[in-house]
């Protein structure tokens, strides 16, 4: 049987590979892991079945120092975001095999439309899966209080927009004072989505709290993928409190807009948006407070008119109830002399006829019309009883006195 030595192997190999990919390549695939070393950036690829994870190839790659560098000035910073674990690529590769070395796939290009579009795509499935769950819009039925105080932000502390938001927020024209606490968690990369869920677990346990805001600074399309995770806009669109989205963007709105509550363009809009939020409540009050006080105003003058014209009808009233009264004192004034007069006159001829009966009753008249009295031991006698023979009586007359023994006593029937 013939053998072979291991280079007379990896060299037909090397030839067969030269032989039949002589050139550069397209290959799509999935970066499952990269890491930079002197310039240089090693990378694991694979692929995944369509249907589940999993894994069906899986190869290393290299981008060379000078080749990041070509690929750096024509891609800019878009190179960074394609550089992650999870990212699917369509890059153009070259295979390179030695016998010492052994098999390596070198990058020598990369194609951002491609995955741009497969993001757009993914983006479009999770967008119709929030839909059929009924969770776009779910977190905006949600009521923000009439003065946001208490605020739970999720960020990076690192981030610039994070000093955007508090510096905006702390440093408004209006002096209004915020509570706010910082729930960290990283604002790039795969485990963005875990974080941020986590952070949002913490603050439904704290509670108190008067709203979320999720905030990060701006970048392209790439940088901000993890806001596409299903499981995180899920999470959000279910959350109890009101969530402010801050995520500064380009044009197309990241799927975290969609179900948040409020979306807003960037973390200075985030804060702006609270600061303009709780001036509105504050102009409410005072136009309130101004409506007030001009009703105020209109019903005090309608009580002092009110009270101007009762003391105008008292007045007139009082006058001619006194005046009236005034009359009527002087007509029963007039009357009462005249009664008074009427009066004196009636009694004193009542008196006068008094005078005249007693004149006529008195006992001098009634002797003097032949009446007389009889009287014993100083007793007027008024008939016969407590008096006997012998006893010795007075008769008065009108002119004198008659001095008799009684002889004899007649008692009438």
């Amino acid at each position: 049987m013939q053998s072979y030595t291991l280079y007379e192997l990896l060299e037909f190999i090397r030839r067969v590979l030269a032989l039949n990919v002589p050139k550069a390549i397209w290959v799509v695939c999935e970066i499952a892991q990269c890491n930079e070393s002197r310039g240089h950036y090693y990378l694991n690829l694979i692929e995944k079945q369509e249907e589940g994870d999993d894994i069906v190839a899986k190869s290393e790659a290299v981008i060379w120092q000078n080749q990041y560098r070509q690929l750096k000035r024509k891609l800019g910073k878009e190179l960074d975001n394609l550089l992650q674990e999870g990212v699917e690529v369509k890059m153009m590769v070259r295979v390179d095999f030695h016998e010492r070395y052994g098999f390596k796939i070198v990058i020598e290009d990369i194609d951002p439309i491609y995955t741009l579009g497969k993001l757009e795509l993914k983006r479009r499935r999770i967008i119709e899966a929030l839909q059929e769950g009924d969770l776009l819009g779910m977190n905006a039925d949600h009521s923000l209080p009439p003065v946001i105080q208490r605020i739970a932000l999720i960020s990076s502390q690192t981030a610039a927009g994070y000093s955007d938001f508090v510096n905006q927020l702390e440093s408004n024209a209006y002096g209004y004072h915020y509570k706010w606490k910082l729930f960290p968690a990283a604002m790039q990369g795969q485990s963005t989505s875990i974080e941020i869920r986590n952070q949002l677990k913490k603050i439904r346990i704290y509670g108190g709290y008067d709203c979320v805001v999720i905030t990060r600074g701006g970048g392209a399309r790439l940088d901000l993928m993890a806001f596409d995770d299903f499981e995180l806009c899920k999470t959000v669109a279910e959350f109890p409190i009101p969530i402010l989205s801050g995520v500064g963007h380009e044009t197309d709105e990241c799927i975290l807009d969609l179900v948040a509550h409020t979306p807003l363009k960037t973390p200075t809009a985030a804060a702006e948006f609270l600061i303009s939020h709780n001036m509105r409540f504050e102009s409410q009050l005072l136009q309130l407070g101004q409506e007030l006080f001009l009703t105020s105003q209109a019903q005090i003058n309608d009580e002092q008119l009110w009270l101007e014209e009762a003391k105008q009808v008292l007045r007139w009233q009082s006058q001619s109830i006194i005046s009236n009264e005034n009359q009527s004192l002087n007509y029963i004034n007039s009357d009462l002399k005249q009664l008074t007069e009427n009066k004196v006159r009636s009694e004193q001829d009542a008196l006068r006829h008094l005078e005249a009966l007693n004149h006529l009753l008195s006992t001098e008249e009634t002797l003097r019309r032949g009446y007389s009295l009889t009287i014993k031991n100083g007793k007027l006698l008024r008939d016969i009883k407590g008096v006997k023979k012998g006893d010795q009586i007075e008769t008065q007359i009108a002119k004198g006195r008659l001095i008799s023994e009684v002889i004899e006593l007649k008692k009438e029937e």
